[in-house]
């Protein structure tokens, strides 16, 4: 009989590289194997929410976000968001009682390092302050609203000194 591998987590404080990522618009590099697995995984979550959820995801579908939509456990490389807006590159991690912290740390830490900001809210939270939460995401997205704009300008003024021919 063989003896019988565990999963072994690495200490989230050493340095791991972000996933490599291939070329503009492709993700990370997983395996199709893998994205599957997520993709399947993530189906499962929605069909079956959690009470914090379902109530986040009632509130983002009547609220009127303009061009920007928070899509609920979505596949972002190689993770599962409970929330994601595409658009902002900002994602909602709901904290469930239980969660492994060294874990939602290498996650998040990943997702940060190819520039989506990601915001934590526990569970709790959500089901007894739910206009308090609304306001920190509201919060959160005019931050990141600003810090894209911000991006964008700098990137004009570097281009702008080119003259053109």
């Amino acid at each position: 009989m063989s003896d019988r591998k565990t999963l072994q987590l690495r200490d989230p404080s050493e340095t791991a590289p972000a996933p490599a990522l291939q070329k503009k618009g492709r993700g990370w590099k997983i395996s199709d194997k893998r994205l599957d697995t997520l993709h399947d995984r993530a189906r499962e979550m929605r069909r079956f929410p959690s009470a914090a959820h379902t109530t986040l995801a009632e509130r983002f579908a009547r609220a009127d976000l303009g061009r920007y939509k928070f899509t609920r456990h979505a596949v972002v490389g190689s993770a599962i968001v409970d929330f994601n807006c595409h658009n902002l590159g900002m994602a909602i991690i709901v904290e469930e009682e239980g969660e492994d912290a060294a874990l939602a740390r290498r996650r998040d830490k990943s997702l940060e390092a190819v520039g989506i900001r990601v915001m934590r809210i526990k569970a709790a939270d959500i089901l007894e302050n739910l206009d308090e939460v609304l306001a920190r995401i509201t919060a959160g997205m005019r931050m990141r609203i600003a810090d894209k704009n911000e991006a964008r300008r700098e990137h004009h003024a570097k281009s702008a000194p080119r003259s053109r021919r």
